[in-house]
């Protein structure tokens, strides 16, 4: 998703992973986040699976309290909402979920054994926008593992890295629903580079766009150098 594609979205919808949220808070970059959200015509949106991930669980922890009531902040203000204020039930999103995990959980299999591959968070995003689309609302998912990404993108080239990753054969049963097609997904790096195109970044500094994109690939963010130096250049 680039600069124009931001300008065109009106009354849209961005789901938001607690990876991303996490990233930013990290990173210092929630002021960052919260100009976005007030340029953005539309809704940032988690959900209570989300929201457990990034703020009620990680409130228990000392280690991650910090990052979790800085995100808890985001909330309380609004910036960031659950599905109800969309009107969309828990309970259509848990039974979405399930299902989610169900199938993506049973498309590998390694030595006689499903593989693992997404967690609940990441499936009640998915969940929530194959909602949305069914209710032909725009939505974007803000998500920044790779998994999920080639999952949703090519999820038979996920075959090849859970060979390399679990070093062993990998059977893969090809999809038989459209749970995992035609999603649209951006990561943190695309928000922090639109960040920086809008102004909004408060850092004036030439080297800045290329320090913020390094930062969230070492917070976990899946962009290949070659992407960096080519935002560099675009940007």
């Amino acid at each position: 998703m680039d600069k124009k594609e931001w300008n065109k979205m009106k009354e849209k919808i961005i789901i938001f992973d607690a990876s991303i949220l996490i990233t930013f808070a990290m990173n210092g970059l929630l002021p960052e986040f919260k100009e976005l959200r007030k340029i953005f015509n539309g809704k940032f949106i988690i959900t209570n699976s989300v929201k457990k991930e990034a703020i009620d669980n990680p409130l228990k922890i000392k280690r991650f309290a910090l990052e979790a009531l800085k995100v808890q902040q985001l909330f309380d203000e609004k910036i960031l909402e659950l599905p109800q204020s969309l009107g969309i039930k828990e309970k259509d999103i848990s039974i979405k979920t399930q299902e989610i995990l169900d199938s993506a959980n049973s498309l590998f299999q390694g030595q006689g054994k499903n593989i693992h591959i997404i967690d609940v968070g990441e499936a009640s995003c998915l969940a929530l926008s194959k909602i949305l689309d069914e209710k032909r609302i725009q939505n974007i998912m803000a998500i920044d593992e790779r998994t999920m990404r080639m999952l949703c993108e090519k999820p038979e080239n996920l075959k090849t890295l859970l060979e390399k990753k679990n070093h062993t054969k990998i059977n893969f049963q090809k999809l038989k629903n459209k749970l995992f097609g035609n999603c649209r997904i951006i990561r943190s790096a695309e928000l922090i580079y639109i960040a920086y195109k809008k102004n909004l970044v408060r850092l004036r500094n030439g080297q800045v766009l290329e320090a913020l994109l390094y930062a969230v690939q070492f917070k976990g963010c899946s962009i290949s150098r070659d992407e960096i130096e080519e935002m560099k250049r675009l940007g």
